[in-house]
């Protein structure tokens, strides 16, 4: 027996993605999880005939011999399967735009896309199958909700590619935007309003987070929506929301963040959940939201293997000059290596920077024979190797400087210059 499968709390792009399965291995069973997000919930309330679904608990596992997996990446993620791994039989074949798993497929499609659903359409496209309105719509749905209709910086151009081909076959953008909008109610308004009275904005590794613990009765409905209105609210790159339900012993942690070089996946995963750069979640048994909150804290400060950090895009090695260093020789050197300043440096300490800028205080000719340090620019900003680059480009900005030391211990081991933050936010790393 074969059989299709995806996350728990399915999402319309893990729902998607399973009905798409459903169309390249005709032959597969499509299990879907007992539990689903109210909107799929809503979904389904409507269209479930339109699709032929079971249950794990409805199938003699045993049978199961091949497993197609869509939108997960991690035997716990996905429900009622996990004996599923331990028959030395079983071949899994894997669809997913998560970058890392713990799934073993004898065939894979992994891609970091902003929708698992558009790496399907590929290949749906692939084989000219004729999508029905009501599919084109689905699938549409999952490639919205996943990317925040392609304003996510996750999004990817075939994303986008994929969205078009789905309008093209007749996607209703009406009956998207129906099961799309979040509710928003008073318990939401309730929890909201409690976090606000107890926010706190922290500064770590560079990033400005808030981390916020609520104490849960019962169960509420799009809590992932509320941790994006309190992100918002308090303007921070990131935040984490741990809902305590003491009663159970169980911790739903929901995360967003603003910034690409905060990995909120990453994150997740590493306390037992999943998810994207810029949103995650994890559900956490028998943890006190304090062990959590720490946690999170040291997996910021410890960096995230995904990121990348101003010594992975400083220049080095670094040319500097001395105090003495007069301002004729100066010219020279910046006409000879073609940059627009230098760090200048006094018991291999930075104690100021001279640039182009600065010639223009040394109008007379008797000024080029002076000591840099007398047009020298003091108060040098400098950055440790371990910041992200969007703090470099905001110290630029602020300070209207072009180039920023990097530090290390006290001792000059590189710079970051416009140049270099530019190559990264337009992508121009080199291989």
């Amino acid at each position: 027996m074969d059989i299709i499968t995806t996350h728990k709390n399915t999402d319309f792009d893990a729902f998607a993605s399973l009905v798409a399965a459903t169309i390249l291995y005709p032959e597969a069973i499509a299990v879907l999880p007992g539990i689903v997000n109210p909107n799929v919930k809503r979904f389904l309330s409507i269209h479930k005939d339109l699709f032929n679904l079971k249950h794990a608990k409805d199938l003699d596992l045993d049978k199961v011999n091949k497993m197609i997996v869509v939108d997960a990446n991690s035997w716990g993620r996905i429900e009622r399967m996990g004996d599923l791994g331990k028959k030395d039989d079983l071949e899994i074949i894997l669809w997913d735009h998560h970058e890392e798993g713990d799934f073993i497929p004898v065939w894979k499609c992994r891609e970091k896309m902003g929708a698992n659903i558009t790496l399907m359409i590929r290949e749906i496209k692939k084989r000219k199958v004729k999508l029905t309105p009501m599919q084109a719509t689905l699938f549409l749905a999952g490639i919205y909700e996943d990317t925040g209709n392609l304003g996510y910086t996750s999004s990817n151009p075939e994303d986008a590619y994929a969205a078009a081909y789905l309008m093209e076959n007749g996607a209703d953008l009406a009956i998207i935007n129906t099961f799309l909008r979040p509710a928003y109610g008073e318990k939401q308004k309730n929890i909201l309003f409690k976090m606000l009275e107890k926010a706190k904005r922290d500064r770590i590794k560079g990033y400005t987070i808030s981390i916020n613990r609520v104490n849960m009765q019962g169960h509420v409905n799009n809590l992932a929506l509320v941790v994006k209105m309190y992100s918002e609210i308090l303007n921070v790159e990131a935040a984490f929301c741990i809902f305590w339900n003491k009663e159970r012993k169980m911790c739903s942690v929901i995360g967003r963040s603003r910034n690409d070089s905060l990995d909120v996946g990453e994150i997740m995963r590493g306390i037992g959940g999943g998810g994207h750069l810029g949103a995650g979640a994890a559900t956490i048994k028998t943890a006190e939201p304090d062990e959590i909150a720490k946690k999170i804290r040291e997996m910021i400060r410890g960096g995230q293997k995904a990121s990348v950090q101003i010594g992975d895009i400083m220049s080095f090695p670094v040319f500097s000059v001395t105090t003495d260093t007069t301002m004729q020789e100066v010219a020279m050197i910046l006409r000879e290596k073609g940059c627009t300043g230098v760090p200048v440096v006094e018991a291999e300490k930075v104690v100021g920077i001279i640039s182009r800028r600065d010639f223009r205080r040394a109008r007379k000719k008797s000024h080029m024979s002076s000591p840099v340090k007398a047009f020298m620019s003091t108060g040098v900003k400098t950055i440790e190797p371990g910041k992200n680059p969007l703090f470099a480009a905001r110290i630029m900005v602020k300070y209207d400087i072009g180039r920023i030391p990097v530090v290390d211990n006290g001792k000059m081991i590189g710079i970051v210059t416009r140049t270099d933050s530019m190559h990264y936010f337009y992508d121009l790393l080199p291989e």
